[in-house]
């Protein structure tokens, strides 16, 4: 059976869309990687009523409440929990997909989820901020993991001509569920007292409809083939995830890479920075994923409601401008999603990367000129709106997706690893270090993320290729090249001549390898 679907095939890795791709992608995407954003903003509409249940439950303990430092104090740390969280669920993702798989680690991983909706949802029952703070703290853990699996396992199972379109899909959720925490967050809805239990255990209701759906799904192909050496349910999940039965030069692309790194074993996150011959993929996974968080973004998001309320918007009307904000975090999304095939990776992020730069420009200049000229305030405003749209369109979503696509399979989950961890390291940082920026440098702090912008932006111009329809092997080879030219000024001739022929993952430089199924077919 094996060798009727091999043969039955044509010459090229590009398929069509089917409804197994797309189901998977928004089964991970609405059970793990919007649970993201929603427990990034799911915190801000019940603040108040969260510092009076704490406040009350010290009094009940001690007889004497928090004063306002402390009670500060301890809601931050229900905040910034969320991402010590996310710091060790990311350096957690390299040895879970590689003992669990793909699919395997993101079903195991579910029990996280119902782990922290049950404590945050009997916190207030149990008269126990611990474990409001526990539970945001196991969610965080749950977001690091997901963050970085589910752009790995979406880029694994997805033809090369699709990989982008699906690779952006947990970024439009991200948003997403930022959007529905906004919205939930309403007063109308589940932003009362009574009702802010409930609003932090909603988390577990996406979990659970991909509990019962993924399962039926197969594993990643590549992990399939290439780690497990079976080479049956390969070739059954390709036939799951494509269109017809014509995956032979699939197989063909894979074996080529499982034969490149017969010798070699997945490496670790030390020996990945110390592997010379990948030097640049990880520098670029580093400078993306470090700009990604250090753009200012999470800054933005975090004083949206002062710059709306210093534009004049009436305080009532606030939470629903916010509201618009996230459904234009959701638009930008969809837009980068639907034109990144036809554009490419390096416009996205470059235009994302340089808008918000002119954004954070055109910030400082309003902050600075608004008690002079009136109609700034409204120039503030729409700043707020670019970066928003400007980090949605591009930066939101496509570090994850080069992160898959700059290295073969053996490196892949240390480079998520390194990315993952770098990612959540930053986002801790500018959480805590932006308030001192803002009290030295004042309306100037915002230049600071615009020459971080621009910098990021230059830097994927001229190292970061084109990776739109290329294989991992042809995308790895690249980056060799790269590493080729800049050695072989200092070699031999006779040196020269052996990296010509060699590249870094040891396979023949511009060789062809002939498919045997024989050889991988039972």
């Amino acid at each position: 059976m094996a060798e009727e679907v091999l043969i039955l095939s044509p010459g090229k890795i590009t398929s069509h869309l089917t409804s197994s791709l797309l189901a998977v992608a928004f089964l991970t995407s609405f059970g793990s990687s919007m649970l993201y954003g929603y427990n990034l903003a799911v915190v801000n509409s019940p603040a108040g009523y969260i510092k009076d249940f704490y406040n009350r439950t010290v009094v009940s303990r001690n007889g004497t409440g928090l004063n306002e430092e402390a009670l500060t104090l301890m809601y931050s740390l229900t905040v910034s929990v969320f991402a010590i969280g996310g710091l060790i669920g990311s350096l957690m993702v390299g040895t879970l997909v590689t003992k669990f798989g793909r699919k395997g680690t993101l079903v195991n991983s579910t029990v996280l989820v119902f782990l922290a909706g049950s404590l945050m949802g009997f916190s207030r029952i149990c008269a126990s901020p611990e474990m409001v703070i526990f539970g945001r703290f196991i969610t965080g853990i749950h977001s690091g993991i997901s963050l970085s699996v589910v752009p790995m396992y979406l880029g694994e199972i997805a033809p090369k001509n699709l990989r982008g379109f699906l690779g952006l899909m947990p970024s439009i959720f991200i948003c997403a569920g930022v959007f529905l925490a906004q919205v939930l967050g309403l007063h109308e809805l589940l932003g009362k007292e009574e009702h802010w239990p409930l609003f932090l255990s909603l988390v577990v209701v996406p979990t659970f409809i991909q509990l019962m759906l993924l399962p039926w799904f197969p594993e990643s192909p590549r992990y399939l083939l290439i780690e497990k050496h079976n080479v049956h349910a390969t070739i059954t999940a390709l036939k799951w995830y494509r269109a017809k039965c014509n995956i032979q030069a699939e197989i063909e692309e894979m074996q080529e890479e499982q034969r490149s790194l017969s010798s070699v074993e997945t490496v670790s996150v030390w020996q990945l920075i110390l592997d010379h011959t990948v030097r640049w993929q990880v520098l670029s996974v580093v400078v993306i994923n470090i700009g990604m968080q250090l753009s200012g973004i999470d800054a933005i998001w975090f004083y949206t409601n002062d710059i709306f309320e210093n534009a004049g918007i009436p305080t009532p009307e606030i939470q629903y401008t916010t509201v618009g904000t996230g459904a234009i975090e959701i638009i930008a999304g969809l837009i980068g999603c639907f034109t990144i095939e036809r554009l490419g990776r390096r416009p996205l992020i470059i235009g994302g990367f340089g808008v918000m730069g002119m954004c954070c420009a055109g910030i400082t200049l309003s902050l600075i000129l608004q008690t002079h000229v009136p109609f700034m305030k409204y120039v503030s405003v729409g700043c707020v709106v670019g970066i928003i749209a400007g980090f949605c369109i591009g930066p939101a979503g496509v570090p994850f997706l080069i992160t898959a696509e700059l290295f073969k399979q053996s490196h892949r989950p240390a480079a998520y690893t390194v990315g993952g961890s770098l990612n959540w390291v930053s986002n801790f940082t500018i959480g805590f270090i932006f308030p001192f920026l803002q009290m030295s440098a004042g309306s100037y702090c915002y230049l600071v993320f615009c020459s971080i912008c621009v910098s990021v932006a230059i830097y994927v111009y001229f190292v970061i290729p084109e990776t739109k329809n290329k294989t991992f092997v042809e995308i790895s080879q690249m980056f060799a090249t790269k590493e080729a030219v800049e050695e072989s000024q200092a070699l031999t001739p006779l040196d020269q001549l052996k990296l010509k022929k060699m590249n870094g993952y040891g396979s023949l430089e511009n060789g062809s390898l002939e498919f045997d199924s024989s050889s991988s077919c039972p």
